[in-house]
């Protein structure tokens, strides 16, 4: 009887480490003091998930769960306001998910400044006089400069279009394919779940099918508001996490799949 026990209890830890090994523990999005990989982490806890969630008083404005985190939406140049852009499609203000990404990714305050910090009180003993090390250390605990990749500050119109009509617009919840559709862009594929419309773009990942799963870019539904197709309707639209896992880093900078041989891109660019 203890033999088998201690069987299960070996089952149990080789569970808990491979599956801290295939999620957000060993990724650069753990902060916290355990972080293997992270570029900078925080010697005021052990926790990982409390830089970005809480259990309870999340920021109901945000649009990732329980988000624990304030959010900013001012201030944001899109890529539209660079000038002579090929864009056939309508940009959104900076919001849904990827408000949520740019409450860290903008460089603007601390990956510690939270809504809740961690623990039953608002300041367990060493949270907020903890020390940042890496990255952030020079810059008390925000992502620092010149790492462009990570701190895109608010000036986007150098980067992937965020709040973007996917295909220029030309989707509806009548017609997944309408007059407005860019052939230059695959299709996207949809479902109801629920009373809410789901919209992916299948990358057909070694092991996918053809339902949605996380290797798959995932698109997010908005109502278009500033012109394009189907004005005032859910359109899916293209954000941070349409691109990026935020938690597996299994591939370059949490890309949902392999950049290898343009893959990313050619997902939905039909070139």
């Amino acid at each position: 009887m203890i033999r088998n026990r201690v069987c299960l209890l070996g089952s149990m830890l080789l569970f808990m480490v491979a599956g801290a090994e295939a999620g957000i523990f060993n990724t650069k999005h753990n902060l916290g003091s355990t972080g293997l990989n992270a570029a900078s982490t925080f010697s005021g806890t052990r926790e990982i998930c409390v830089f970005c969630h809480t259990p309870h008083g999340g920021n109901g404005e945000a649009a990732a769960p329980i988000w624990n985190r304030n959010l900013d939406p001012n201030g944001f140049a899109t890529y539209d306001q660079m000038g002579t852009t090929t864009l056939d499609a309508a940009i959104e203000p900076v919001g849904s998910v990827s408000l949520a990404c740019l409450s860290c990714h903008d460089g603007t305050q601390a990956m510690d400044a939270v809504l809740n910090e961690p623990g039953s009180g608002r300041d367990v003993p060493g949270f907020s006089t903890g020390l940042w090390i890496g990255q952030a250390a020079p810059v008390e605990g925000r992502i620092a400069q010149p790492f462009v990749a990570s701190n895109l500050g608010k000036d986007l119109t150098n980067d992937h279009p965020i709040g973007v009509q996917y295909a220029g617009g030309g989707y509806s919840l009548t017609a997944p394919a309408g007059p407005g559709y860019d052939t230059d862009f695959h299709p996207a594929a949809s479902e109801i779940t629920g009373t809410s419309r789901v919209w992916w773009v299948n990358t057909f990942a070694p092991g996918g099918t053809g339902a949605f799963e996380r290797t798959d870019m995932k698109l997010y539904t908005r109502v278009g508001n500033r012109g394009g197709a189907y004005v005032g309707e859910e359109q899916p639209y293209v954000e941070c996490a349409s691109c990026h896992d935020p938690h597996v880093d299994d591939k370059p900078t949490f890309l949902r799949i392999d950049p290898v041989g343009s893959q990313v891109c050619l997902t939905c660019h039909n070139k």
